[in-house]
């Protein structure tokens, strides 16, 4: 006989995805909320020590700092089972750790995301340019985009290893498919390819991941820039996504990302973290992510944002990343 518990968390999934007005999804926070609340240890921890048990708005939930994930079982679940281990690529030492009660929930975010930002996945072949996450294995950011492969039912559909110099002839299978091409790929390597003289005249690119200490780090600006310029790129893409979310931001050609319904970005003040501040300066970004239903759905990221329009931009990194607070959670 199912536990209440058990209903509580099938009716939460089935509430997840649907389009939210603002008074819908903040009910729907704080349901999430008072859930994880009760079955994550270590943010129900978290929460007590900061002596916010009740919230009373969304700029009072408290967000746990990311890099918990890196040191705790982050987990929240009313039923034993694991589908899957998530890892980061680890490139500031420690791999993050997400653990995955139930893979159909990040398909179905990462599905419909990707549906509406880009396109149905059988309009294109997809291309995956993603060596280190490969390399490194337990990638989430490849789990999407193999699932998406599958999804575009074309045999041309494929991961770029040693290859590089195969893509224009992979762009031109797909036209012949009558199809686009699309190339997800990782920041440091799309540059790799200005070095290669690779043509990619007619392929959507979406670009992400950063340069994993790879090249200098530049700003996101004027990397799109060289990429249209020496790529021959039309449409350029970033997807903004971690090991820690289940869910995905995207944007074009202005920088400015959007996020599907059931995420949400708040703003911090840098010099007092637990303060949620407009977004119009220089903000450390906060993230609602209900996808992330069994593990924690508050996330306040080591991003450093602005908000723009009805979306937010990405301007850098929080230098020394651990958020003050991490020492409120004593073992």
């Amino acid at each position: 006989m199912k536990t209440l518990n058990t209903f509580v968390t099938v009716d939460l999934k089935q509430k997840i995805f649907r389009n939210h007005n603002p008074s819908e999804f903040e009910d729907l926070a704080f349901e999430v909320f008072r859930y994880q609340f009760q079955h994550c240890p270590i943010y129900s921890d978290y929460t007590k020590a900061l002596n916010r048990e009740k919230p009373s708005s969304l700029s009072e939930i408290p967000f746990l700092p990311i890099s918990f994930f890196k040191s705790y079982k982050i987990h929240s679940s009313s039923k034993e089972g694991i589908d899957a281990v998530f890892k980061s690529s680890g490139t500031g030492g420690t791999r993050s750790r997400h653990y995955i009660q139930d893979l159909s929930i990040y398909e179905k975010s990462f599905v419909l995301a990707f549906q509406q930002y880009i396109g149905p996945p059988e309009k294109f072949v997809i291309l995956g340019l993603l060596p280190n996450y490969i390399a490194q294995g337990d990638s989430s950011l490849v789990y999407m985009v193999s699932h998406l492969m599958r999804l575009s039912q074309s045999n041309c559909s494929q991961f770029i290893l040693e290859n590089t110099q195969e893509i224009p002839s992979l762009v031109a299978a797909a036209r012949k498919e009558g199809r686009q091409a699309l190339l997800f790929g990782v920041s440091y390597s799309l540059l790799d390819l200005i070095d290669m003289k690779i043509d990619l005249s007619g392929c959507k690119v979406i670009e992400t991941g950063g340069m994993k200490g790879r090249r200098k780090e530049l700003s996101k600006a004027k990397m799109h820039e060289f990429l249209v310029k020496e790529l021959n790129i039309t449409e350029l893409y970033s997807e903004y996504g971690m090991t820690e979310l289940l869910s995905q931001a995207y944007c074009k050609d202005d920088l400015v990302f959007s996020t599907p319904p059931w995420m949400k970005v708040l703003y911090r003040d840098q010099s007092d973290p637990l303060t949620i501040i407009d977004g119009e300066t220089s903000s450390g970004i906060n993230i609602i992510d209900l996808a992330n239903i069994n593990s924690c759905s508050f996330i306040a990221t080591d991003d450093l944002g602005m908000k723009r329009n009805n979306g937010f931009e990405i301007i850098g990194r929080i230098e020394n990343s651990d958020i003050r607070g991490c020492n409120l959670l004593v073992d």
